[in-house]
């Protein structure tokens, strides 16, 4: 029994240990300054956005594309459908922004079951400069996007990526995906890009347009689950890096229900299981929940209470920190989302091994289906 206790003591203390040790990893990461070794030269960047619906605050995340501190950049704008409600709010901008070259592109050719890679074949198809980043629309693009993206194209570099960054939650629930988003993902990101051991995110993809071209384009991220686990196979298979920024872009998140995060988050871990099956095993560790239960365990049989609640404050304090480095939503409501997202994990992860299908924009998508692609040669449209 004693032997027991003590094993659970150290679980304890070596989960407390990982989140600080992380934590650390993640605000050197964010600090650090430009590399000694960034590109200098200024290429050309096609900027690819796809567009579907109205979204939340899509507005202001389109316009932000258009300021970019940059010397050589072109726009295109993907739509899918042609009665696409979003596709006036696009024709205004770009006639707001003459002083940008922008174009607007709607069809969808199939290349794969991924609905936004059809979406952004015409894009690439169109774009005219040797750099092509696919940035989702309901990003927020600081003026300096372009500057900091090509910063990380260092030596061995072959994508740079940026996983998102929650902000303006609007109800708890919002701010529950914030504390899935920010203190978790992203630092946790964070924390493995500063060991050398980055990770893809399809929010925003920076590729050298050649390297991708040479793979097979874009049909070649269709042969997974999600194009941001098909980009990190790809790039490691080719004996490159991803590489992140230090500081991650902004997505408003507005108005959420417990459904529609816990949808997304299933999503999401699934596609880790079915792209990264070594790494998403060791996800039952994350959070509080497992070494607070073992926690429990141990004051239930003796060990002094303070304890727990000494325990819970050391480990969200780590949190803390992060948030606040990073300028992260950590009001105590938020604090309260930490928690409850840290409860929540432990299903989650359960949950994920339950199917290997999941539902994206109205596209129920299934591995067999997402992997399935068509002819490499597809009509272009441009409106």
């Amino acid at each position: 029994m004693n032997v027991a206790l003590t094993g659970l003591g150290v679980f304890v203390l070596f989960c407390l240990a990982l989140q600080w040790i992380g934590t650390g990893l993640a605000l050197s990461a964010m600090t650090r300054s430009r590399p000694a070794d960034a590109r200098r030269d200024r290429p050309g960047v096609s900027v690819l956005r796809p567009v579907c619906g109205l979204e939340n605050h899509l507005e202001d995340t389109l316009r932000t594309t258009f300021h970019a501190d940059y010397p050589d950049y072109e726009i295109l704008f993907c739509v899918a459908s042609p009665q696409d409600p979003a596709i006036p709010l696009v024709t205004r901008l770009i006639a707001e922004h003459p002083q940008v070259p922008a174009r607007l592109l709607i069809g969808d050719d199939k290349v794969s079951g991924n609905p936004k890679l059809n979406n952004l074949v015409k894009g690439w198809q169109a774009a005219r400069q040797p750099m092509v980043l696919m940035a989702d629309s309901n990003v927020y693009l600081p003026r300096d996007y372009l500057t900091r993206l090509i910063d990380q194209w260092t030596p061995g570099t072959g994508l740079v990526s940026s996983p998102p960054i929650g902000i303006q939650p609007d109800g708890f629930w919002a701010r529950l995906e914030c504390a899935f988003l920010n203190t978790l993902q992203a630092r946790l990101q964070l924390a493995s890009s500063r060991l050398g051991n980055s990770f893809a995110q399809g929010k925003m993809l920076f590729w050298q347009r050649d390297l991708l071209d040479r793979a097979g384009g874009l049909a070649a991220l269709g042969h997974e689950m999600a194009e941001d686990v098909a980009s990190t196979k790809l790039v490691r298979a080719a004996g490159l890096h991803v590489r992140l920024p230090g500081r991650f872009f902004a997505q408003p998140i507005g108005r959420r229900n417990f459904q529609a995060v816990w949808s997304r988050q299933l999503r999401w871990s699934r596609v880790r299981r079915l792209g990264f099956l070594g790494y998403f095993l060791t996800e039952i560790l994350a959070g509080a929940a497992l070494p607070c239960l073992a926690l429990l365990i141990l004051v239930a049989t003796g060990t002094p209470a303070w304890t727990l609640p000494a325990f819970l404050i050391l480990w969200y304090l780590a949190e803390y920190l992060a948030a606040r480095t990073g300028d992260w939503p950590r009001t105590p409501a938020d604090i309260a989302a930490w928690a409850l997202r840290d409860l929540l994990l432990p299903p989650l992860w359960f949950a994920s091994w339950a199917g290997s299908s999941f539902e994206w924009r109205g596209n129920q998508m299934t591995a067999a289906e997402v992997t399935a692609s068509t002819a490499d040669d597809f009509p272009r449209r441009e409106a």
